[in-house]
């Protein structure tokens, strides 16, 4: 059990039978009546944010989770499958409990959230940013440049992102994978 004065960002939240991740917090004193933390959580299972008010001093349900890297080898019917790099130990997870599933490709290293007493799969995290190479995209035209036009561009996921005109096929480039939105070109 953890009460109020332990909320931490990234903290793991048991209430009522769901698991919640503290996206930030913030301790409140007003100048009259009792403080109080005002929270905002993520729910695990369906992703959808929440605000939370609690009393300064209440106890919460902590749940242990444990980060782990695994190894991403293919994908099946039953779901992604990944191995840990130490032990080999091979698990299957949902496309729905990994963030930015669509930039995976073989051998990418992700970060799972595993709950510790249960060894079940919370969410798994790829990194931030991934270098992905071009498989299609409409070349560019010649003096259309004067504004920050942007075309799709399809890359070898299979996932489709809007880069800036002066991007080829066949090229490298950067992505973030918490929006998809493109950073750069990467030399070769």
């Amino acid at each position: 059990m953890a009460t109020t004065a332990d909320f931490r960002n990234g903290m793991c939240l048991d209430i009522d039978g769901q698991y919640f991740f503290i996206i930030e917090f913030l301790h409140v004193k007003p100048g009259k009546g009792p403080a109080f933390v005002r929270t905002k959580l993520r729910n695990v299972a369906t992703g959808r944010v929440l605000d939370k008010t609690w009393n300064s001093g209440v106890k919460v349900e902590e749940v242990r989770i444990e980060r782990r890297p695994y190894q991403f080898l293919y994908k099946d019917e039953m779901g992604y499958n990944f191995m840990h790099p130490e032990t080999f130990e091979q698990i299957s997870i949902p496309g729905d409990s990994i963030e930015g599933v669509q930039f995976l490709k073989d051998g990418d290293m992700v970060e799972a959230m595993v709950h510790a007493e249960s060894e079940t799969v919370l969410t798994c995290e790829l990194p931030a940013h991934v270098v992905l190479r071009v498989t299609y995209t409409e070349p560019g035209i010649k003096g259309d440049t004067a504004t920050n036009a942007l075309k799709p561009a399809t890359l070898e996921t299979g996932a489709e992102v809007r880069v800036p005109l002066f991007i080829q096929n066949d090229e490298l480039i950067e992505i973030d994978t918490r929006d998809g939105s493109y950073i750069g070109r990467v030399k070769e």
